[in-house]
C-alpha cells in the first residue's frame, strides 16, 4: 500500500503534468519530473518552472530528468501526463521501473486506460479525470486557466486503499474526489473533448466563434447522442459532464421546436463563457505534431463499430482530423460543407 515514504515520478512536464508536479513539490512532496526535452528539464532544476494565471505567479525547482529510464529506482505511484498519443511508449518504458503493486494514474485527455492496461496491467492503472485547465505558453512557463477538481477512482470498483493515498497527494494540487464510477467520468470528459476538441480542429477558431455557429452546435449535438447511444451499449453510467453541471441525458431528452432551442442556447451559454479557449488539439495542429483524435472520437468510433452502433459523425470527424494531420486537407469553414455533415 502507499504510503508518505512512496517514491513519486510525474511522467510529462507540459501544462498538467508540471503544473501538477509544481504544486506536489510544493506541498513538501518528494516527486521527480521527466521532461522529455533537455531545455525544459534544466530549467525546472535550476530557475524552476514558472506558473502563472489565475492562481497567482510563482517558479518551482525540480528534481527534473530527460528520460524514464533516468528516474531513481522503481517507482511506487506513477502519475502519466504526456500526450494520449506518447502514453503507450511511456509506459512501456515505465515498465522495468514499475513495482508488482506500484500505481499507474492516467492524466490523459481521452480515455487510454485500455491500452495502457494492456502493457503495464489492469491491476496497476487507476482512472483519473482532470477537471481544471493549464496552457504550456513556453518551454517551462505553464499557465493555469481555469479552476476544477483531480477526480480518481478504480475499475474493478474493489476496496482500494490507494485511492485514499492517491486523493490526499492530489489535494496538494487541487481539490480531489473518489468517484465509485469513474469510467462514467472519463466518458464524460471524453464527450466534450470529442466535441470541443476536434470541431476546433476542423473550422480553427476559439470556443466563442466555433459555438456560435449554428451548423457546428448541430454536429456537437450529433457527436454527442452517437457518443451517448455507444455509452448504452457498453452498459456506461455517464457522470454530468462540464464540472458536473451537464447532464447529458436530460440534456439530449425530448425533440420538438422548444427542446432544440433550450440545446443551442445551452451551447451558445459554453462557448460564451469559455470564449476565449483554443481547443488543445487545434494547437498541435498549429505546432504540426498530431493530436489525441484516436482516444477521443477515436474510441467513440472503435467501441461503436465494436458493438454495432452507428457512429457516422464521429467516424467523418476522425477521418477528417486525419486528413488534416497528412496535411491532405486544409483547416477551415470548409469543412462544414463536408458530405458526411448534410443528415445534421
Amino acid at each position: 500500500m502507499l504510503d508518505k515514504h512512496a517514491t513519486i515520478a510525474v511522467i510529462g512536464a507540459g501544462a498538467v503534468g508540471g503544473v501538477t508536479a509544481a504544486g506536489l513539490k510544493t506541498a513538501g512532496w518528494q516527486v521527480q519530473l521527466v521532461c522529455k526535452h533537455r531545455e525544459v528539464a534544466d530549467l525546472a532544476r535550476t530557475t524552476g518552472l514558472s506558473i502563472t494565471g489565475i492562481r497567482g505567479q510563482y517558479s518551482v525547482q525540480l528534481d527534473a530528468v530527460e528520460t524514464i529510464a533516468d528516474l531513481n529506482g522503481p517507482q511506487d505511484l506513477v502519475l502519466l501526463a504526456t500526450k494520449a498519443t506518447d502514453c503507450v511508449a511511456a509506459a512501456s518504458d515505465l515498465l522495468p521501473l514499475l513495482k508488482p503493486d506500484s500505481v499507474v494514474v492516467s492524466l490523459q485527455n481521452g480515455i487510454c486506460e485500455d491500452d495502457l492496461a494492456a502493457v503495464v496491467g489492469r491491476d496497476r492503472i487507476m482512472g483519473c479525470v482532470v477537471g481544471w485547465g493549464a496552457s504550456m505558453v513556453g518551454p517551462g512557463k505553464l499557465e493555469i486557466t481555469s479552476l476544477g477538481d483531480f477526480i480518481v477512482g478504480n475499475f474493478d470498483h474493489q476496496p482500494d486503499d490507494n485511492l485514499a493515498f492517491v486523493k490526499d497527494l492530489l489535494d496538494s494540487v487541487v481539490p480531489a474526489r473518489i468517484s465509485d464510477n469513474i469510467m462514467g467520468e472519463l466518458y464524460a470528459k471524453l464527450i466534450i473533448n470529442a466535441c470541443i476538441n476536434s470541431l476546433g480542429v476542423l473550422v480553427g477558431v476559439r470556443l466563442g466563434k466555433l459555438l456560435a455557429n449554428r451548423q457546428i452546435r448541430r454536429i456537437f449535438i450529433a457527436i454527442m447522442r452517437e457518443a451517448m447511444d455507444v455509452a448504452a451499449a457498453l452498459g456506461i453510467k455517464v457522470e454530468k459532464g462540464g464540472g458536473g453541471k451537464l447532464d447529458y441525458y436530460v440534456f439530449l431528452a425530448g425533440d420538438g421546436f422548444l427542446k432544440n432551442l433550450k440545446r443551442h442556447l445551452i451551447i451558445r451559454a459554453i462557448g460564451f463563457k469559455y470564449r476565449r479557449i483554443k481547443s488543445s488539439s487545434l494547437q498541435s495542429i498549429e505546432r504540426g505534431r498530431p493530436t489525441e483524435i484516436d482516444y477521443l472520437n477515436g474510441y467513440i468510433v472503435n467501441q461503436g463499430r465494436a458493438n454495432g452502433v452507428p457512429v457516422p459523425i464521429n467516424s467523418a470527424v476522425v477521418g477528417m482530423i486525419k486528413e488534416i494531420e497528412a496535411g491532405t486537407r486544409a483547416v477551415g469553414y470548409a469543412n462544414l460543407a463536408d458530405d458526411a455533415f448534410k443528415s445534421t
